[in-house]
């Protein structure tokens, strides 16, 4: 059963030596994770989510980000699930179209947190994690991402792996907790089709659901044995080109957490290309806004379904509209965070050019879709000439990596509002040793702003 075999393989990784490569894409991980969640934890909905379970909070050894603020295991992890996926900057898998970062490490970090486990304990339950919840999203293919959003789904599965690998949970336990945690996937794109709160509750809950089956699992209680490959299971019951024998090939010896996209770009994944290709074509042919008379934006089915309206009236809307996207990266040169406050959102320069972008299914684009997240703009200038371009990547996919010192600029963008820089720069520093960490809880986290 394939329940068994990443099962066992999760035993057997909590005691293997680490390859340097795959510590170090671990890493990397954990401080993208922290920036995003630190953006995203003084917004809704983490904000409400801490009224809601107040019951819950300044009790118990886990730390909401970025406040430091304490509350119970389950109630950290689902406010930091929430909050890392707020504000659309976390990591990505991207054949599968997945945020492995928002379920499997705001787990991982409340779990360890709560043990008092050591760094790299903590960077092992991620790595499993990721692991295995990236293999399961791949194998369930592209007609998955139709309805369903992944990460709500098989984030499910990186927090049951992430969260029993520092509950030792044995071979039997994660076979039970993956039964369990199966039977509660669930997240439909509905809720991020509309101006909603959704999209992030879609991580929160799939943290929760992983802790559960992990804490359930571990004191007896018992799930579906074949929950993935069963007749009506995972696979039969949200996909229809499910590929199990392909979610385990080169398992223990591949890891797909040295294949993460980090975003470069403050908004929904699917819209990077066109963005990548807008700022390309901005700078290889030296040209302004105003030199623009129309832009045709044409890309895979699934993102137009997504981020093919042209409304951005609100942040969330801005960050899922390829037209607003693109336009403020032509007259800004690039998309940051800012490009979706109120003042941006209204800007009339940006508004008038994404009225001039049209955006269409592309077939090239489409038949790459995922595995290649690719963008094909057409410009037409008023100087009558065309500039035809095809972006052929993402910037921070693995065929186009952040460097680490991109990637802490990434860090101390998103972090510096909210925590002092002589703060934040130590953090950093620890993090990047975390694996010499004897006790998370070492961590020093506390916003001092």
């Amino acid at each position: 059963m394939i329940s068994e075999t990443f099962s066992a393989y999760a035993v057997n990784e909590r005691n293997s030596t680490i390859q340097p490569e795959v510590l170090h894409a671990a890493k990397r991980c954990f401080i993208d994770w922290f920036s995003a969640t630190t953006a995203g934890g003084v917004k809704m909905p983490a904000i409400g989510l801490q009224a809601a379970f107040a019951e819950d909070m300044d009790r118990g050894m886990a730390r909401i980000i970025p406040t430091g603020r304490r509350a119970t295991m389950r109630t950290a992890t689902l406010i930091n699930a929430a909050a890392s996926h707020t504000v659309e900057f976390d990591d990505v898998f991207g054949p599968a179209a997945y945020h492995p970062g928002t379920p499997t490490t705001s787990t991982a970090f409340s779990v360890a947190d709560h043990l008092g486990a050591d760094g790299l304990t903590f960077l092992r339950a991620i790595i499993i994690g990721y692991e295995i919840s990236t293999r399961i999203a791949e194998a369930m293919g592209r007609p998955h991402y139709e309805y369903w959003h992944t990460t709500a789904t098989n984030g499910s599965y990186g927090s049951l792996f992430s969260a029993g690998t520092l509950l030792e949970l044995d071979e039997k336990q994660f076979v039970h907790g993956l039964g369990s945690a199966g039977t509660m996937a669930a997240g439909l794109q509905q809720a991020f089709r509309e101006d909603c709160h959704g999209k992030p509750i879609h991580g929160s809950h799939a943290a929760g659901v992983g802790l559960m089956a992990a804490q359930v699992a571990k004191n007896g209680v018992t799930g579906a044995k074949k929950i993935l490959d069963g007749p009506v299971g995972f696979g039969m019951a949200m996909s229809s080109e499910v590929d199990w024998a392909k979610s385990t090939e080169g398992l223990g010896k591949s890891y797909n957490i040295t294949e993460i996209t980090v975003k470069n770009h403050g908004c929904c994944g699917h819209t990077f290309p066109a963005i990548d290709a807008a700022l390309t074509i901005k700078k290889n042919y030296n040209i302004s806004h105003k030199d623009i008379m129309s832009v045709k934006i044409g890309m895979a089915k699934s993102t137009v379904a997504i981020c093919g309206g042209k409304s951005h009236q609100t942040f969330f809307e801005g960050q899922f509209s390829l037209a607003f996207v693109v336009a403020t990266a032509f007259v800004k040169g690039r998309v940051r965070l800012n490009a979706f406050e109120p003042e941006a959102l209204t800007n009339p320069i940006i508004s008038n050019l994404a009225e001039k972008c049209k955006v269409y299914i592309d077939d090239q684009v489409d038949k790459a879709f995922p595995l290649k997240r690719m963008a094909h703009l057409t410009v037409k200038l008023r100087n009558n000439e065309t500039i035809d371009f095809i972006q052929e990547t993402r910037k921070g996919a693995p065929d186009d990596p952040m460097s680490d010192e991109e990637l802490e600029d990434k860090y101390f963008e998103l972090v510096s509002p909210e925590v002092d820089l002589d703060v934040a720069q130590k953090l950093l520093d620890d993090i990047w040793r975390i694996e010499t960490c004897d006790n998370i809880q070492d961590l020093y986290i506390a916003r001092n702003r």
